[in-house]
């Protein structure tokens, strides 16, 4: 009994109940009253169940060979416990979330990082009412116009528009 208390993982109630929404907080109340009950009804229990006196049962039971037939097949008998098929795949997807975590995290500073140098240049910048075009050509060059290559109005393809 204790090696299986000892496998039950702890909740973090108060962690659990910040995401609960306010609708849901009467269901979330009774969900953990309910597991405070079993809970305390698990741990009221020993953690072996006492031992079966089958020499006061020898002597009760007024047929011989009964108890000992009662006996043999009780102690032979082996209740199957479920197999734990589950834990290695949480186990996995965890593994793989702590690893696409450390992806993430990895990318947002080479972003951040980028984001950084873009705003260095924008704080930089002369402020817009002080440029001229040439400025502001220079700063931004995707505004630039191509008189060149497109002589009329808009001076840009009109699918880039």
């Amino acid at each position: 009994m204790a090696a299986r208390r000892t496998a039950v993982k702890a909740l973090d109630w108060a962690a659990f109940a910040e995401r609960v929404p306010a609708n849901q907080r009467a269901m979330f109340n009774a969900l953990k009253t309910r597991s405070d009950a079993l809970s305390a009804r698990l741990a009221a229990l020993p953690e072996k169940p006492p031992a079966i006196d089958w020499a006061h049962y020898k002597t009760a039971v007024a047929k011989a060979g009964m108890v000992d037939e009662f006996q043999k097949k009780f102690s032979a008998l082996k209740v199957p416990e479920p197999v734990d098929t589950q834990t290695a795949k949480i186990d996995a997807q965890e593994q793989e979330a702590a690893k696409n975590t450390v992806e993430y995290v990895k990318a947002s500073k080479a972003r951040i990082a980028e984001y950084e140098q873009q705003l260095q240049k924008l704080r930089n910048m002369i402020p817009f009412e002080q440029m001229t075009f040439e400025d502001l050509h220079e700063a931004f060059p995707e505004s630039r116009l191509d008189r060149e290559k497109y002589p009329f109005w808009p001076h840009k393809p009109i699918a880039d528009l």
